[in-house]
């Protein structure tokens, strides 16, 4: 029997579980987006229901850097199970909610709990499957994932109109208690490591307090608020000075919540800054395709929803075939890269034909964009988990998901102000002012995309583990850097270096070092 067929009955039911944890997180913004409506005239106005959906996404972002923390010290499983129950238990009292305000709170609750679910089940995947194993099971994720984007809509719907809106939160429920009997009883537990520092609570704050304020600036500015009012410069100044504080801190601590030295390694920083305009530029498609297409081609709310299938098919055969190559060859950065030119096309056709739309170009567009997208994302982070030391799993995979969150909140919210500008004052030419809005937002996109291309060309490509070995030239790629933190910390380079606890060779039962294979430099 070959590796990998001994391999799949062992990490078939846990990985299932793993997905269906992360199902509710995933389901949960398109299934509310069809239910708003309904709670305005329910719970509230209409002014607060923005609320409902500003509140999860930046507690989802604020705190998904602590969650893989204490995942690394405290064991990912369990983190990935409490987190699990927080977003359920969070569901069930927002369907429960009185009025607006207590909504507004539980869901921020709810998107604290979601920061979790996505960054430590992406860990936790890095834990079952060897990196050269990822790349295919990142694309079952994907087909997860594009099928939830467009059943959601439906799904939602449906309940809406046949249930009520609190049952778009109560169908987490039974979601959420199937995961986590297979979460409990299936998902085996690596040990942790024990840290002999305490956690960095004050960071964590700090990080999350600057994340807070930098999207609350995204959000409002422009909108809510003028950019020279008195709210957002108060805004800004408070991202720049807790910013400024983090840094100081994160400098001086032993174990970082947000360890700057990871952030100067060469995966790390090419993937955060790739995903964080990659992931912006999707909201470019998924936001406005759907209302572009509504007023310019007659299609119905529902019918615009299906008309993005095309784009979610090509996301799950572009990440299915590349993680079936990759899990063959070892090979991954050719991929992203290829993947952000066809993004940059793909936008560049829809800025040009929006001019004058038809069903048949726009799908063209976005299909080339799905195909671009799932050669992306998920083999960037498969990057960085193979560039990293297991123990550092879950921080590492939460800084992906962190940006991730980052970029596509700060693009929708800035696009999104800038779409509702130019919808705001429609009158008899509606049709020609949302073109113009929507063409807009393409124009601005296609350029990120080949920002994010440029930043992928310095990628490191890192032989990828098959197994039980490890990535020695991760060890080397990373090294000058945590010298520099060695350092900081009062420990001369040298001893960091020699320091076994440090080594990313695993131990055998002997104590011995398992081998390590000397690699060469970036291809």
């Amino acid at each position: 029997m070959s590796q990998e067929q001994a391999f799949k009955p062992s990490v078939a039911v846990p990985f299932a579980a793993i997905v269906l944890a992360m199902l509710p997180a995933v389901l949960d913004q398109t299934i509310l987006a069809t239910a708003l409506p309904t709670i305005a005239t329910d719970l509230g106005r209409i002014s607060d229901v923005s609320w409902v959906v500003t509140a999860y996404v930046v507690a989802a972002a604020a705190l998904t850097p602590l969650w893989g923390k204490l995942g690394d010290r405290h064991g990912r499983k369990l983190l990935l199970e409490i987190a699990l129950v927080m977003f359920v238990s969070a569901s069930a009292l927002c369907g429960a909610a009185r009025d607006i305000t207590e909504l507004i709170v539980l869901r921020a609750v709810q998107g604290a709990a979601a920061g979790g679910l996505m960054a430590l089940a992406m860990a936790v995947v890095g834990d079952l499957v060897p990196p050269r194993e990822r790349g295919r099971y990142q694309g079952y994720i994907a087909a997860a994932f594009a099928a939830a984007t467009v059943v959601g809509p439906l799904v939602g719907g449906l309940l809406v109109d046949h249930a009520g809106w609190r049952w778009v939160f109560y169908v987490n429920l039974p979601i959420g208690a199937a995961a986590l009997a297979g979460l409990r009883l299936r998902l085996p537990a690596p040990a942790s490591e024990r840290h002999g520092s305490g956690l960095d609570a004050a960071g964590a704050a700090l990080l999350a307090g600057a994340t807070s304020a930098f999207m609350l600036v995204c959000i409002w500015g422009g909108d809510r608020y003028a950019w020279g009012s008195p709210q957002i410069l108060g805004l800004i100044a408070l991202t720049v000075a807790v910013a400024v504080a983090l840094v100081r801190r994160e400098r001086r601590v032993a174990d970082p919540i947000v360890p700057l030295d990871m952030l100067r390694t060469p995966t790390v920083a090419v993937v955060s800054v790739a995903l964080f305009l990659a992931i912006a530029t999707m909201f470019a498609i998924t936001v406005f395709v759907p209302l572009f297409l509504q007023t310019t081609t007659g299609a119905s709310p529902t019918r615009a929803g299906l008309l993005l299938i095309p784009m979610m098919l090509g996301i799950t055969l572009s990440t299915t075939v590349s993680g079936r190559i990759i899990t063959r060859t070892g090979r991954y950065k050719r991929f992203p890269i290829a993947g952000l030119a066809l993004m940059t096309i793909a936008l560049a056709l829809l800025a040009v034909v929006t001019g004058d739309p038809s069903r048949t170009t726009v799908d063209i567009g976005i299909v080339v964009f799905g195909l671009g997208f799932g050669l992306v994302t998920q083999v960037l982070v498969v990057a960085v988990q193979n560039s990293v030391d297991r123990r550092e799993l879950g921080i590492a995979t939460a800084t992906t998901s962190f940006f991730r969150a980052l970029g596509g909140a700060v693009f929708a919210s800035r696009t999104g102000a800038h779409a509702s500008a130019g919808v705001h004052a429609l009158g008899p030419h509606a049709r020609a002012d949302i073109i113009a809005a929507v063409q807009t937002v393409f124009v601005v996109a296609a350029p990120l995309t080949v920002l994010a291309l440029i930043a992928v060309l310095r990628l490191p490509e890192l032989p990828l583990q098959t197994g039980g070995e490890r990535d020695v030239r991760g060890e080397q790629a990373d090294r000058p850097a945590r010298a520099r933190g060695a350092v900081r910390e009062g420990k001369p380079r040298g001893d960091r270096r020699a320091d076994p606890s440090r080594l990313r060779e695993p131990r055998g039962a002997a104590g011995q070092p398992s081998g390590a294979g000397g690699a060469q430099g970036d291809r």
